[in-house]
């Protein structure tokens, strides 16, 4: 009677997962918000999407949206102006760069892989570990000004510099007029963080194949693979952004989860790599140690290196990390075997699965890749000769 319930139980589970991923025809959502003497930006979203949340302080405008755009591709937005956010973030790759970690403006290398910006508007919590950096515009002071590890490399000392380099722009000057038309004197770093902010939460993905119901025969294998208590992917990577950690505009008490997968295992003791210990390094709680965000899957296919160090290469080795309930390294400074770490997520099991299963489960997660979003020009490099339509 018991594994009949829990049958059951594990069936309508997959089935609400679905419910919340699957697509609806016809469905569009349009929001808009006045501000004073600027345009209103219209957001829509598509299928099962719900809009994301954008605080009081900072509506969205068409102005804002256009000016982050502007100041995300711009490498003048950096203390040395060598480095932009592109640097880290760019379009083809969802918004990610493809190493396994980046490096600063300075040449310093950071500690943690740079996460994709798709559907960021819906993430409970920002960076890969911080619990309490729940707010877009706080984090993104962190990249702008933070010295440990220095990114964009702006401080005191330059701050005024980096500002006045867009206040003797003729083009900046109508941009930050438009997106602040309130202000005599709007080029300030606050305004460059609302706009940048503003850019970012449009960067929406919701046209992959998966949300256009254009699935394989593979594809819909690998999706009943992915929602199952087999393989127990949908724990972790669930609703319509295949995140557990997500909110939108309807949310009212939000979930910011963190998990240990067993990426490591140091001494066998539970430790994790010093330079990055996950939630713990907020909580100092060792039930954190090695927690982190469960980033959305959406164009995972896009996104390598993954793991928050970038530690694994491939889809495919990401897949068999999973099957093996964790990473068993046998040797050097991060030897042990994180299958067997005290703090590692009861979901992250293992599995027994064949090559056909994994294919399957791989062709259901290059679904979720929006090819229109990774060309979309609304998100483009405004700077870059853009090809004749």
């Amino acid at each position: 009677m018991e594994t009949v319930m829990k049958t059951a139980l594990t069936a309508l589970l997959a089935m609400l997962c679905l419910t919340a991923c699957q697509p609806e025809s016809n469905f569009n959502i349009e929001q808009q918000q006045q501000l004073d003497g600027s345009q209103a930006l219209q957001l829509s979203v598509e299928g099962g999407f719900v809009l994301p949340p954008i605080p009081d302080d900072n509506p969205l405008t068409d102005a804002k949206a256009e000016l982050g755009r502007h100041l995300f591709y711009d490498v003048r937005l950096s203390g040395n102006g060598q480095q932009s956010c592109e640097s880290c973030h760019q379009q083809s790759l969802a918004f990610t760069d493809g190493k396994a970690l980046p490096q600063g403006s300075e040449g310093h290398t950071l500690v943690l892989n740079s996460q994709s910006l798709t559907n960021v508007a819906y993430n409970a919590s920002y960076t890969w570990w911080n619990p309490i950096l729940v707010e877009m515009e706080d984090q993104l002071f962190i990249p702008l000004t933070g010295d440990d590890p220095v990114e964009l490399g702006i401080d005191d000392g330059n701050r005024e510099q980096v500002l006045q380099r867009f206040r003797d722009d003729e083009q900046y000057q109508s941009l930050f007029a438009a997106a602040f038309p309130q202000q005599a004197e709007p080029v300030t770093l606050v305004n460059v963080v609302k706009a940048l902010a503003s850019f970012v939460r449009t960067l929406i993905s919701d046209r992959s194949a998966f949300d256009r119901g254009e699935l394989s025969d593979s594809a819909l294998r690998g999706r009943e693979l992915f929602f199952s208590e087999k393989m127990e992917c949908f724990h972790c990577h669930n609703g319509f952004n295949f995140s557990s950690s997500t909110v939108t505009v309807n949310t009212r008490f939000p979930e910011r989860v963190f998990f240990n997968n067993g990426l490591y295992n140091l001494n066998n003791n539970g430790s994790y790599p010093s330079a990055m210990p996950g939630k713990f390094k907020v909580t100092n709680d060792w039930a954190d140690m090695g927690a982190f965000r469960p980033p959305t899957l959406r164009n995972i296919e896009l996104t390598a290196p993954y793991m928050h160090d970038g530690s694994i290469a491939t889809l495919e080795q990401v897949i068999e990390f999973y099957a093996a309930g964790g990473r068993h390294i046998e040797s050097g400074a991060n030897a042990g075997d994180g299958r067997i770490n005290p703090y590692k997520s009861d979901f992250v099991s293992g599995f027994e699965a064949t090559e056909q299963e994994k294919q399957d489960l791989i062709n259901f997660l290059h679904s979720l890749t929006d090819y229109e979003f990774i060309r979309d020009p609304r998100f483009a490099n405004p700077f870059a000769e853009q090809p004749d339509a």
